[in-house]
């Protein structure tokens, strides 16, 4: 698209944005792929983007700049997006499952890298 700004991102802020994408598609049942498209999304859509986001800011201590640049969108958005879903934790099972995603990623970005053969990457 012409007129877009876009930031280079480095491939493994990409990698775990993409990891809260997933998580959130599947808690949401809705796909990877609206989340992360452009344009205008339905109500769960656009739930699920705010809270992938969020999860990206929380899970990663992102900056939201930082955040922004990873799922192509301002950093006000992002602000936006963290600011409705710590309201929105109000809602007893939603703030259950940003816990438990926040576990997921966190668990998941601090287990060692391994090679093909098992071994420890460097």
């Amino acid at each position: 698209m012409a007129g877009i700004y876009r930031v280079p991102v480095a491939e493994r802020d990409h990698v775990r944005a993409g990891l809260a994408v997933q998580l959130v598609a599947m808690c949401f049942g809705v796909s990877a792929d609206e989340i992360s498209g452009c344009g205008r999304l339905g109500r769960k859509g656009c739930h699920a983007r705010r809270v992938a986001l969020y999860l990206a800011h929380v899970s990663y201590g992102w900056p939201l700049e930082q955040v922004g640049h990873a799922f192509g969108v301002s950093r006000a958005t992002a602000g936006f997006s963290c600011r409705w879903a710590e309201d929105a934790r109000d809602d007893p099972a939603l703030d259950g499952m940003l816990d438990r995603l926040t576990e997921m990623i966190r668990s998941v970005c601090d287990s060692p890298t391994l090679n093909l053969d098992g071994s420890p990457a460097r």
